[in-house]
């Protein structure tokens, strides 16, 4: 429905692209559509035919960008309004507000308090009535918000664990007096809950969680804006059982909680610092009682760990594997590695997609070897959430708010057990690692240089043609990766007989349909033909798609399926890698061929006849290529300037009458070949065998916590104990261990076997005291067996 939507679009924006009579058709409640006589659609401006009243009835804001958290002033660009009037906002719908006008026309609205990420449709009006002009921001996680506009909790450790041994004294905050625009301003603490609800659905009136964060109490009101206050807190006597929340700031004029008003709000954290008596007398007791009714709790919740997909094996593969992993900021190779909650880990990763039932999220970290670490292991090995960090559509609802669902469930939790007591084995328990042993790498298709292309299948050939292809087509997953490539254009002005990679289209079901494509040497991103201004955030989260950018030269698109596209600009060259996970296998056509790991029907034509790659001479290739062209009908590319209309959308998809200068077939010293194999199968995409992670017997020690094929383990017991089983493991390609599971058995049981009359004797005997020895290590090891349950590395 979009392609034919797109159609008329651009094929009326070709016809009206010089047409003067503009003015008098109105874009007021009308955004996106072409009219008769003008166009409201976003590639208006570009093709010059915009209705007269475009830019004030479809506005765009500054800044773009807010936290979900809200209080941001959004000043609407292009509208010049009464400065005595007034102003009206509704956002999504639903939400509405009233914004202002300053002394010189500039009209703003204030980004309300959500429970979600994305972009957030509003419309204004200045009678309150006919809500006709419309434009949208993003929303963003409060941790990825400009921290120029936040709150800042000088010493934040200090804050967070206020109460415990050695951490009191003052609390200081600091923020930019100049956002707030007032002499005077109040200071709240607001706070985050989550609860059983009520809702209408179902005879009975089922109970659904509902996201609440709260006005609890000012710590100060109507103080000077000196861009600073501190303060000695008190134990809170009434809100004691509110512990996760934040700092807000408003103007003094502005009621105490009043909603969705200007304002600057800090981090949100662990409210130690306003917690009852109780855990100033005595933190470490307090928090083991919290501990443990975590512990009680937890356990009556589905269990979320067997829906996560396992980690990959090895840091290599982890920063590889783009499509369903992103870095956990947290804990940051590229920021020196700063990783607080996971000591001895050098780079963790998170699943960038929640998990389908319960929204939970998979989190994996990696030592300096490139090892995966685990909780069996290390107190700072990976620990999965039962709620994403980041959220998950379609957020608002409880544990899919972003940030602060994860903060209830699993942060919260770590203070309790981990930091402010002493029984992390407990958190360590319900949060235990993930391994690797059926984690399978995504698999790679290349486009790049003029162009080169290496398929999944590891198949690399040239094809010049220039038009508009499919790279990856797959009706049964219904996901489109299309091509469009130009003729190369030489330093001199004069065109090769070549062509390059000029733009990528792409989209997966019903998602927003993005663009990656060429503009002035680096990368421009369309979003449902609309550019993405990638200004104040590098990470957009959209519908059932997610972009990464972060810079103008490389930018990588992510599906729900975990599909993701990587494009990258390289000396004023476009490259295009396309990863797969394992289960698009015989699922995919076009010019990137079917993957099912056999090079040899990777060409294979739109009518299913298949040329074989050893025979093929390169005229062959170039007739396989060119039947990849799209049809017009399913083009998701965008047509915004003449010369895009002239060149691709009224010419046939592949231009007949271009006819490049043929190579002959790929050498494996090329050195662009080269290049594809690095990128596609280096270490990051191979697939390595695990074979689980191991216990260290009670009373003894293991030597090594690598548990991929060729690893070996050792293991020996302390003094006064004897090993029983393997000294040493090794992992072996079928994903198992030589040898036995050792055992450390005490002096006293093994003098007791040999006091035995007779060897089969002592031999029945060993058995039996072995046996007995393992029950007595089950029930005293209870909790580790539980730990280590499904642990794989």
């Amino acid at each position: 429905m979009r392609a034919h939507l797109s159609e008329t679009i651009f094929l009326c924006g070709f016809i009206l692209i010089c047409s003067s009579k503009t003015a008098g058709q109105t874009c007021r409640g009308k955004c996106g559509d072409v009219l008769e006589e003008c166009s409201c659609h976003a590639t208006c401006a570009s093709l010059q035919n915009c209705c007269a009243d475009y830019n004030q009835s479809c506005f765009q804001v500054t800044p773009h960008s807010s936290s979900m958290l809200g209080g941001r002033a959004l000043r609407i660009l292009s509208l010049v309004l009464h400065p005595g009037g007034r102003l009206f906002c509704r956002f999504k719908g639903e939400i509405e507000q009233e914004g202002f006008i300053d002394a010189e026309g500039h009209g703003y609205c204030i980004s309300p308090l959500l429970y979600e990420t994305g972009w957030i449709p509003f419309t204004v009006s200045t009678d309150g009535i006919h809500f006709d002009r419309s434009g949208e921001y993003l929303s963003v996680h409060p941790s990825k918000a400009d921290p120029a506009f936040e709150v800042t909790l000088v010493n934040a450790t200090q804050w967070q664990n206020y109460g415990t041994p050695n951490m009191e004294g003052r609390l200081t905050m600091t923020w930019n007096s100049s956002l707030i625009g007032a002499e005077k301003v109040n200071i709240e603490l607001w706070s985050y809950r989550e609860f059983k609800g009520s809702t209408e659905a179902g005879a009975n009136g089922s109970s659904s969680l509902q996201a609440e964060l709260s006005y609890l109490y000012s710590l100060g009101r109507n103080l000077s804006n000196t861009g600073a206050f501190g303060f000695i807190p008190e134990p809170s006597k009434d809100f004691s059982d509110w512990e996760l929340g934040n700092i807000r700031i408003t103007a003094s004029s502005k009621s105490d909680g009043a909603r969705d008003v200007q304002g600057l709000w800090s981090g949100g954290h662990v409210l130690a610092w306003h917690l009852e008596q109780a855990f100033r007398d005595d933190s470490a007791a307090w928090a083991r009682n919290k501990c443990l009714q975590w512990d009680v709790l937890e356990k009556n919740l589905p269990n979320f760990l067997d829906e996560l997909i396992d980690c990959p094996c090895t840091l290599a593969q982890a920063r590889a594997d783009t499509g369903r992993f992103h870095t956990d900021y947290s804990c940051d190779i590229e920021r020196g590695s700063v990783c607080t909650y996971h000591p001895g880990s050098i780079h963790c990763v998170r699943a960038i997609q929640a998990s389908p039932m319960h929204g939970s999220g998979q989190q994996c970290c990696y030592d300096h070897t490139g090892a995966l670490v685990l909780t069996g292991d290390s107190t700072g090995g990976s620990t999965p959430d039962r709620a994403h960090d980041w959220g998950s559509p379609p957020y608002r609802e409880p544990p899919r708010v972003p940030g602060y669902s994860h903060w209830l469930y699993d942060v919260m939790s770590f203070y309790y057990c981990c930091l402010w007591s002493d029984h992390c084995s407990i958190y360590l328990n319900l949060r235990p690692s993930s391994g690797c042993r059926n984690y399978q790498p995504p698999r790679a298709g290349v486009v790049l240089g003029d162009p080169h292309f290496m398929t999944f299948d590891g198949l690399s050939f040239t094809f010049n043609g220039k038009g508009e292809f499919y790279l990856v087509y797959s009706p049964d997953r219904e996901l489109s990766v299309q091509a469009r490539t130009e003729q190369v254009k030489l330093k001199n002005g004069t065109l090769a007989k070549a062509t390059w990679l000029s733009s990528v289209a792409m989209k997966e079901k019903a998602s927003d349909f993005i663009e990656v494509r060429l503009a002035e040497g680096h990368l421009q991103v369309l979003r449902n033909q609309k550019v993405l201004p990638f200004t104040e955030q590098r990470w957009m989260d959209l519908h059932g798609v997610f972009v990464f950018a972060p810079s103008l030269q490389n930018v990588t698109v992510v599906f729900l399926s975990g599909v993701a596209m990587e494009v990258c600009v390289h000396e004023g060259a476009m490259a295009v890698t396309v990863l797969l996970p394992t289960d698009f296998t015989n699922q995919t056509q076009g010019l990137l061929g079917l993957m099912n790991s056999d090079p040899s029907d990777d060409l294979s034509t739109q009518l299913g006849e298949i040329i074989s790659p050893a025979d093929a001479t390169p005229e062959e290739i170039f007739i396989f290529g060119a039947g990849w062209n799209i049809s017009k009908k399913s083009s998701l590319f965008t047509y915004d300037s003449k010369y895009l209309l002239d060149t691709y959308y009224f010419p046939p998809s592949h231009d007949h009458t271009f006819v490049p200068a043929f190579s002959q077939p790929e050498r494996s010293d090329d050195p662009l070949v080269a290049d594809m194999l690095t990128i596609c199968v280096g270490e990051g995409a191979k697939f390595l065998v695990s074979c689980g992670w191991l216990l260290t017997p009670r009373n003894g020690m293991k030597n090594g916590t690598h548990y991929l094929e060729g690893n070996t383990l050792s293991f020996t017991c302390n003094k006064g104990f004897i090993l029983y089983g393997s000294t040493e493991r090794t992992c072996l390609v079928d994903g198992t261990w030589t040898g036995k599971q050792p055992y450390c058995i005490t002096d006293d049981y093994v003098g007791f076997t040999l006091g035995a009359v007779g060897s089969l004797s002592a031999l029945v005997t060993m058995g039996v005291m072995i046996h007995l020895h393992n029950k007595k290590q089950d029930r005293e090891k209870k909790e580790d067996q539980m730990v280590t349950q499904e642990q794989t590395c």
